[in-house]
């Protein structure tokens, strides 16, 4: 799958648009924590409906404690993913 530099730029380009952003997902993070917002927006609804399950003892808070830190990860991955999408598109085209 060899593409070419500008084949590249618009596979980093619709990256960087359509990635989820960073920012919201901090601030879904901290404000809409107990309907685990942030989880469904990083496209995880499973894990985010197993989180709210999780509330209602006490391991739920320590899952949202945990997810501060795997945040970052999770949105490199939905990058991943949107990458190796277009390339393949762009490569099949």
């Amino acid at each position: 799958m060899s593409l070419s530099i500008a084949e590249l730029t618009l596979v980093e380009q619709r990256v960087t648009n359509d990635a989820p952003s960073i920012a919201v997902a901090y601030l879904f993070w901290l404000f809409l924590w107990f309907v685990s917002a942030h989880r469904f927006y990083l496209g995880r609804p499973v894990s985010a409906i197993l989180q709210i399950l999780s509330y209602f003892v006490v391991i739920g808070f320590v899952w949202l404690l945990i997810d501060l830190f795997l945040i970052p990860g999770m949105i490199r991955e939905k990058k991943d993913e949107i990458r190796h999408e277009m390339m393949r598109r762009l490569a099949t085209a």
